[in-house]
C-alpha cells in the first residue's frame, strides 16, 4: 500500500491548483504574495461557509457590527472598494436576511445599511471563524516571527497604499 502524501506534497498540489503553472520569470516575492493571498482566501471561503458568508461579506458585517448602521457610500470608502462590488454584496446579504437597506432620512439619494437580528447573531461565530483562519495560517509561526511578520506586512501595506495614491493622482491628471 503506498504511503499517503506528505503535507508538503499536498501543499504543492494546492498551490498548483490555485496558482497554475509556475513561471520562473516572475518575481519570487510577488509570486509568493499572490499564492499566499489566494490560499488565504480559499481557506476563508471554506471556513466562512460555516456561517453562510462568502469572503468579503464578513468585512461588511464587521464594519456594520463595529460602527453601526451607515450609508452604503460610507461602506465603499471604509472598505476601500467600489460601489458595484458593495452593492452586489449588500444585495446578497439582504437576500440572506443579514442586513436591511433603508432610505436615508437625511438624503433621498443615500441608502442606510444595518444588520438584522439574524445578522447580529452571526457576529460571535464569524469572529470565531476569523480566529480559526489566523490560527491555521500561523500554526507553526512563533510569537517573535508573528510580530516581525505583522511589522513587515504593515510596511508592505503602507508601500502599496502610497503607490496606489500616486497612481490615482497620475490617472486624475492624465485622464
Amino acid at each position: 500500500m503506498p504511503d499517503p502524501a506528505s503535507p508538503a506534497d499536498h501543499r504543492d498540489e494546492v498551490v498548483d491548483r490555485v496558482d497554475g503553472a509556475q513561471d520562473p520569470s516572475r518575481d519570487a516575492t510577488n509570486a509568493a504574495m499572490v499564492r499566499v493571498a489566494r490560499l488565504h482566501r480559499l481557506l476563508a471561503h471554506h471556513l466562512l461557509r460555516r456561517v453562510d458568508l462568502h469572503p468579503g461579506q464578513e468585512l461588511i458585517m464587521f464594519e456594520l457590527w463595529d460602527r453601526g448602521p451607515q450609508r452604503q457610500a460610507d461602506l465603499v470608502d471604509a472598505l476601500d472598494s467600489d460601489s458595484a462590488t458593495i452593492t452586489r454584496a449588500v444585495r446578497r446579504l439582504e437576500t440572506a436576511g443579514l442586513v436591511r437597506r433603508e432610505p436615508s432620512p437625511d438624503d433621498r439619494r443615500a441608502t442606510i445599511i444595518s444588520t438584522t437580528s439574524h445578522g447580529s447573531a452571526l457576529r460571535v461565530p464569524t469572529e470565531a471563524v476569523w480566529r480559526e483562519i489566523e490560527r491555521l495560517t500561523l500554526v507553526d509561526v512563533d510569537a517573535d516571527d508573528r510580530t516581525r511578520f505583522a511589522g513587515v506586512l504593515h510596511r508592505i501595506e503602507e508601500n502599496l497604499l502610497r503607490a496606489l495614491a500616486e497612481e490615482r493622482a497620475i490617472v486624475k491628471t492624465c485622464g
